[in-house]
C-alpha cells in the first residue's frame, strides 16, 4: 500500500472513530504525523548515554583489568548488539504508528498486553524516582557551593531526606512534570538540546584536565589488575553483556519514539550515529576525564558531579552541574516518564490519558522513596538483575511474534478490536501462549538473580530470559506461523 495513502490524516481520523473505546484514545491511536528525523533519534540516544549513570558505567569498564583495546572491542560489540536490537524493535511501532503497549497486543492479546505494559511501567517509574533523586543531589551541590548557609537545612532528616533535599527533589519533580505536561513535541525539542549540551561540558572538562595535567598522564587502562587469558575472556564477555543490559530499558520502550519517525531508513541512520559513534566517543572523553583526575586530585574520581565540583571557578561549576542535571532530566523523561504514561493509559484508555498516566508514574516515584533504594547497594544490584530478568523476555516475545510468527505484518485495525472477530483477540483478549512463554523465562531469571552461587551468571539475565522466552514462544505458536506463511505472500501492513 502506498505510503502516502497509509499516512492519510483523513483515513486515520475516520478509522479512529471506529476503534473500540476500551482500547483507544488520542494518545494510543496511530499517530497522525510521522515527522521525526534521524537527528531526533540521534538526540534520543544522546540523552540516554549522556547521564551520570552512563558516565559511571563507561568508566567502570576500564577498571576491569583489561587493556584499552580490549575494552573498546567490548564497548563496540555491546553497542552494535544494542543497535541491531533497536532497529528490530523499532519497526513494528514505526509501521503502525503506535506505542509499545499497543503493539504488544499482537503477541499478548488486546487485553493481555496490559501484563507487559504494567510490568514495564512499574520498573520505569522506580528508576524515574532514582534518577530524580540523583539530579536533586547535583542541584543541592550547586546551591551549597553558592549559598553555604543552606548547610543548616541538611541536618534535619524526614523520611530519609533532609529539608534541602526535599526542596531540590520536589523542584526537579515539578520541572520534569511540567515538561512532560507540554507533550511530545516539547519533549522532542528538549532532548534535541540536552544531549549536545552535555558534550560541550564534557569536552570542556576534558580540555581543562589535559591543560592542567598534560597528555602524558592520560591512560586508557584505569587499573593495575593482572588477569589470566581465561579471566580476560570472561571479563570481555561480561562487559559486552553489561552494555546491552544497561540499554535494555530504553530498548524496550524504543517503539514509543520510533512511532513518530518518517521511515525505517531515518531510524537506522539515527541509531547508527546515536549508538556506536556516540557511545564510543562519549566513553573516550569520559576516560580522559577520569584518568586525569588521578594526577590532578590525587585520586581517581568516577562521579562527574564530584569532578566538576572540584573546579576552582564557581561559574564553571554551576554551568557544569546544571548541564549534568539537564542531561539527567533528559534521560529520565525519555526512558522513565513517557513509557509508563503510555503503559498506564493502555490499562484504561478512556479514564487514563497519556498525561494522567504520566502523573500516576510521577506520584508513584515519590511514594517509593527512591533515596532508600539508592542508598542500599545490595538492593540496587538485585533491582538491576530483576530488571534484566523481566525486560529480556518481554523484548524477545515481542520480536519473536512480529518477525517469526506474524511474518512482519501488522493488522492495525485489529489492534483496536475487542471482539472475538479481531485477529488479536485470542482467548478472551489474552494470548495464553505468550503468557506461558513469559512465566518460565522470568522465573529462571529471578532464580539466577537471587541465588548467590549464580552471581556471575546474573549479568546475563537479559540474554538468558530473551533466549528462553523467544524459543518457548516460537515453539508454542508454531501452528500460527504456518497459517501466516500460507496466508501472506507480500510483506507489508494488513488493513
Amino acid at each position: 500500500m502506498p505510503n502516502q495513502f497509509k499516512r492519510s490524516s483523513k483515513l486515520t481520523i475516520e478509522t479512529r472513530a471506529c476503534y473500540c473505546p476500551r482500547l483507544t484514545n488520542d494518545d494510543l491511536a496511530p499517530t497522525l504525523y510521522q515527522n521525526w528525523t534521524w537527528y531526533n533519534i540521534f538526540s534520543f540516544w544522546m540523552s540516554d548515554v549522556h547521564s551520570i549513570g552512563g558516565y559511571v558505567v563507561a568508566a567502570s569498564f576500564f577498571t576491569l583489568g583489561l587493556a584499552s583495546w580490549q575494552v573498546l572491542i567490548c564497548l563496540l560489540a555491546g553497542i552494535c548488539i544494542v543497535q541491531l536490537c533497536a532497529n528490530l524493535v523499532a519497526k513494528p511501532s514505526q509501521m503502525a504508528g503506535v506505542p509499545y503497549a499497543v503493539i504488544c497486543r499482537q503477541a499478548f492479546g488486546v487485553f493481555g498486553a496490559n501484563i507487559p505494559a504494567v510490568i514495564r511501567a512499574l520498573i520505569a517509574f522506580t528508576w524515574y524516582g532514582i534518577q530524580t533523586y540523583l539530579a536533586a543531589n547535583a542541584l543541592m551541590l550547586v546551591l551549597l557551593k553558592f549559598f553555604p548557609s543552606l548547610i543548616s537545612m541538611t541536618h534535619a532528616i524526614w523520611l530519609g531526606l533532609s529539608q534541602l533535599g526535599w526542596y531540590c527533589f520536589i523542584l526537579l519533580w515539578f520541572l520534569q512534570g511540567t515538561l512532560f505536561w507540554h507533550g511530545m513535541s516539547t519533549i522532542k525539542l528538549f532532548i534535541d538540546i540536552a544531549g549536545p549540551a552535555v558534550y560541550v561540558v564534557m569536552v570542556a572538562l576534558a580540555s581543562w584536565i589535559i591543560y592542567n595535567t598534560g597528555l602524558d598522564v592520560i591512560s586508557f587502562t584505569l587499573t593495575n589488575k593482572s588477569l589470566t587469558v581465561g579471566e580476560q575472556s570472561w571479563q570481555m564477555i561480561t562487559a559486552t553483556a553489561l552494555v546491552v543490559s544497561y540499554f535494555s530499558g530504553p530498548l524496550l520502550n524504543f517503539g514509543d519514539f520510533s512511532r513518530y519517525v518518517k521511515s525505517m531508513s531515518e531510524i537506522r541512520r539515527g541509531n547508527r550515529w546515536g549508538l556506536p559513534f556516540n557511545f564510543l566517543l562519549f566513553s573516550i572523553v569520559t576516560i580522559v576525564i577520569v584518568s586525569g583526575t588521578q594526577s590532578l586530585f590525587g585520586k581517581m574520581i568516577t562521579d562527574p558531579i564530584e569532578t566538576i565540583s572540584m573546579i576552582g571557578n564557581n561559574l564553571a561549576v554551576a554551568i557544569g552541574l546544571l548541564t549534568i542535571i539537564t542531561s539527567t532530566i533528559g534521560i529520565n523523561i525519555v526512558a522513565n516518564f513517557v513509557s509508563p504514561a503510555f503503559d498506564f493509559s493502555n490499562c484504561s484508555p478512556q479514564k487514563i490519558s497519556f498525561r494522567t498516566g504520566g502523573m500516576i508514574a510521577a506520584v508513584g516515584s515519590v511514594l517509593i522513596t527512591p533515596w532508600h533504594l539508592f542508598q542500599s547497594p545490595e538492593l540496587i544490584h538485585y533491582t538491576l538483575d530483576v530488571l534484566g530478568a523481566f525486560i529480556g523476555p518481554l523484548f524477545s516475545i515481542l520480536l519473536a511474534d512480529f518477525y517469526f510468527i506474524k511474518r512482519g505484518y501488522v493488522s492495525i485495525d485489529d489492534l483496536f478490536d475487542s471482539t472475538p472477530k479481531g485477529r488479536y483477540w485470542y482467548s478472551g483478549g489474552f494470548n495464553p501462549k505468550a503468557i506461558a512463554a513469559l512465566l518460565p523465562s522470568v522465573t529462571i531469571g529471578l532464580i539466577i538473580s537471587f541465588m548467590p552461587f549464580l552471581h556471575e551468571v546474573a549479568n546475563f539475565s537479559w540474554f538468558i530470559g530473551a533466549v528462553v522466552s523467544g524459543g518457548c514462544y516460537c515453539y508454542l505458536a508454531r501452528a500460527e506461523r504456518e497459517i501466516n506463511t500460507q496466508t501472506f505472500t507480500v510483506r507489508g501492513i494488513k488493513y
